[in-house]
């Protein structure tokens, strides 16, 4: 095996716990969403979030995606399933070779075209992201399924950037803002549940917040996704099932195992705990 991970058949998802021994852990993420087992969450405390468009710094191909660094200064991620305030550190995507899977959560084992993933840390609690990515309450991510649909106006924005960071190790400063409140469902309800990272070192230290509804992207989108780069500009074009591109990079589900995971309904959408597809009320 390789010893640097990725997602293809030498060094993909099933060898990860080889050199990174969290990644065969008890509370791995991502899993597959199943409403007849979740439990109904009744909280008080709305979640809410706010970002500031202009913050987003720069793009980067980290050999495994495209990934928007931001200066997390006046974001704020609060209420719901979370005990403290947490900030915004980055955001990035999950996609595959076609449209029918790509995500990394699914919906009663239905899958989507890729997952966009919103990672926050613990500001309450600890000084640094480094030092939050340590503890188990340490990040807060949100998930966000991505369908193959209409072209998102704000997701164009990040595609514009893709072809000045094709080859892994490049960057570029973002010079335009980029508002992650128009990706992030309004008024869905939502999925939470203690879990990890899903790239090495699969650190068991997120709490995940999956929402139901998806954002469209347009296929176009999609692809420019799939034509970034591996490998960086000075390096010979690995000879793998993916010539060097990256078609694919997301983490198979895995199982929920004891974890709970609880669901959590707008307020002007809860209904009786009997009409919501079985969903046990908590």
């Amino acid at each position: 095996m390789s010893t640097e991970w990725g997602y293809c058949q030498n060094n993909g998802p099933e060898t990860w716990h080889k050199c990174f021994p969290q990644a065969a852990g008890t509370r791995q993420s991502p899993v597959d969403i199943r409403s007849v087992n979740t439990k109904i969450l009744t909280t008080n405390q709305c979640l809410s979030w706010k970002y500031v468009p202009e913050n987003a710094l720069d793009i980067s191909n980290t050999g495994y995606g495209w990934k928007v660094q931001v200066n997390g200064e006046g974001s704020e991620l609060v209420g719901g399933p979370l005990d403290g305030r947490y900030v915004l550190e980055q955001f990035h995507c999950h996609w595959a070779e076609t449209s029918d899977k790509g995500s990394e959560h699914t919906m009663n084992g239905k899958t989507y075209a890729g997952e966009l993933h919103f990672v926050h840390w613990n500001a309450t609690k600890y000084s640094s992201f480094a030092e939050a990515v340590e503890q188990p309450d340490g990040l807060a991510v949100l998930g966000i399924f991505l369908q193959s649909g209409d072209k998102s106006e704000e997701m164009e924005k990040i595609v514009s950037y893709l072809s000045q960071i094709q080859y892994k190790g490049q960057q570029v400063a973002i010079d335009q803002a980029i508002d992650p409140n128009t990706m992030i469902p309004k008024s869905s309800p939502y999925y939470t549940y203690l879990g990890s990272l899903t790239t090495p070192p699969c650190l068991e230290c997120v709490v995940w917040i999956v929402f139901k509804d998806p954002l469209q992207v347009s296929e176009e989108q999609l692809e420019a996704f799939r034509e970034l780069r591996s490998y960086s500009y000075k390096e010979r074009c690995p000879e793998d099932e993916f010539r060097g591109y990256i078609k694919t990079n997301y983490r198979p589900t895995l199982p929920v195992g004891s974890r709970e995971v609880k669901a959590v309904y707008p307020m002007k959408q809860r209904i009786s705990p009997q009409k919501m597809n079985g969903e046990k009320s908590l």
